[in-house]
């Protein structure tokens, strides 16, 4: 029995290690053997996380995480992280690191070669401590029964793939006496060992249920694993956050979605908002012919990652039917970015600039737009419009304004913007997003005028 103060977890089965043959009958075995009638069984849906540092595993190994091996980066691994941070005396952040991945594998190392691995995974003195917010897969079970397939790459010589299973039931806080579970399947080898086996992972999915991909590295549409896993899944999720090559990574999605392949990008998600309060900004009778007029397009980004940048160019450019010309980097403090367009419908030539902002506190998520200022070289166009996030202001924005009155207005922060909570809201769709595949049509072209 594992639990917390807000999110008790009962478990019917602690990770234990199977042969790959085995894992349907351990699975079986254990739900023939499960006394609660109220539990209820994956039934809703399969995903499958590709976890590509196998941190979280090195984590329970050494006794900082105490949950299900999901591979999923949620309040309860950070919390896990941050333990393991402070007993190593590295810098405390929350946040994965090659620094510490590497501190980890030396600890393990260590660990095995001294026999200190026990069957209850603890080689640390100092216990994992439950944050309060509970799990993000625990989130996911409480509303979903359903199957997780942790697929986790390990360096190295290959011998094979390793099996594990689990079961952890999260109690609803509705009804304590229903027991919503999800069961977990962890499979961890060489990146060619996961390939071989990649016909027995479709296997393991829910029959005539959805199967998404949660693939957690650099997408590469001719990564064999990558390939085989997308072949069959209805829906492949990213998160271009994480980009550590965000113009090349960026591309790379493009042409994975020209292969047919069904993307959902969590940092798309983000800029809803955005989109929202710009469309917003043009409802009014007087003001619809005036988008037209914009011809200048300024967006402000947190420094690191410009992938929300320039996807939001991409959908302003796809629904205003601009063509993009030219694309170029001048760099500097700001790292200018700038973007010529032509428009379809007048031959009007539009210029973006794209800027990275430097902050100085810790960024929740990489690149978030900070504000946006569309206007016009027309000083009679009733155009220009500024958004700004509530917590940085708009005061470059506003100060670029000269004799055009703008409608300003601030995007409020969502609280439900955080990876673990779009993954929960994308889970409950699958399919084609035509909107975010035309912007990314776009925001490619952009790209392509850089090489």
């Amino acid at each position: 029995m594992v639990s917390t103060k807000s999110s008790p977890i009962v478990s019917l089965q602690a990770p234990k290690d199977v042969s790959i043959e085995e894992i349907e009958a351990e699975l079986r075995l254990l739900w023939t053997s499960v006394e609660e009638a109220s539990a209820s069984r994956a039934a809703t849906f399969t995903l499958v996380v590709y976890e590509p540092d196998g941190t979280q595993q090195l984590l329970a190994a050494l006794g900082f995480y105490t949950g299900p091996i999901d591979g999923i980066a949620g309040p309860r691994n950070e919390s896990a992280i941050t333990a393991a941070q402070k007993a190593y005396k590295m810098e405390v952040t929350g946040k994965s690191s090659p620094e510490l991945l590497a501190r980890l594998q030396t600890e393990y190392a260590k660990a095995k070669a001294e026999d200190q691995l026990t069957a209850e995974n603890q080689t640390s003195s100092m216990q994992y401590s439950p944050d309060s917010q509970g799990a993000i897969a625990d989130a996911i079970a409480s509303a979903n029964p359903c199957r997780i397939i942790a697929l986790v790459p390990s360096l190295g010589q290959d011998e094979g793939v390793k099996a594990q299973v689990s079961a952890y039931c999260p109690v609803n806080k509705k009804s304590k006496d229903t027991l919503i579970c999800c069961e977990y399947i962890t499979l961890s080898g060489t990146s060619e060992a996961l390939e071989r086996i990649g016909g027995i992972i479709n296997e393991l999915t829910i029959v005539d249920l959805p199967t998404f991909l949660w693939w957690k590295a650099t997408p590469r549409g001719d990564h064999p694993l990558f390939k085989r896993l997308t072949s069959y899944c209805d829906s492949t999720i990213l998160d271009s956050s994480s980009f550590n090559d965000p113009e090349s990574d960026l591309d790379c999605v493009g042409q994975i979605i020209q292969q047919d392949v069904p993307i959902a990008d969590l940092n798309w998600r983000r800029l809803a908002p955005w989109q929202e309060l710009s469309a917003e900004a043009f409802d009014p009778p007087e003001r619809r012919s005036e988008i037209y007029e914009v011809d200048k397009v300024t967006i402000d980004y947190q420094k690191g990652n410009q992938t929300q940048a320039l996807m939001f160019l991409g959908w302003l450019a796809s629904r205003l039917n601009w063509n993009p010309v030219s694309y170029d980097q001048e760099g500097g403090d700001y790292d200018i970015r700038r973007v010529k367009f032509i428009s379809d419908r007048d031959q009007q030539e539009i210029e973006a600039e794209l800027a990275a902002i430097p902050t100085a506190d810790n960024q929740e998520v990489p690149g978030d737009l900070i504000s946006l200022r569309l206007s016009s070289t027309n000083l009679d166009a009733d155009c220009c419009t500024v958004l700004c996030s509530s917590t940085t202001g708009c005061m470059r924005m506003e100060a670029g304004g000269g004799a055009q009155s703008c409608y300003i207005q601030q995007v409020a922060p969502l609280f439900d913007q955080k990876t673990e909570d779009l993954l929960g809201q994308q889970l409950q769709r699958w399919g084609r997003e035509v909107l975010y595949e035309e912007s990314m049509a776009v925001t490619r072209k952009i790209l392509d005028l850089s090489q």
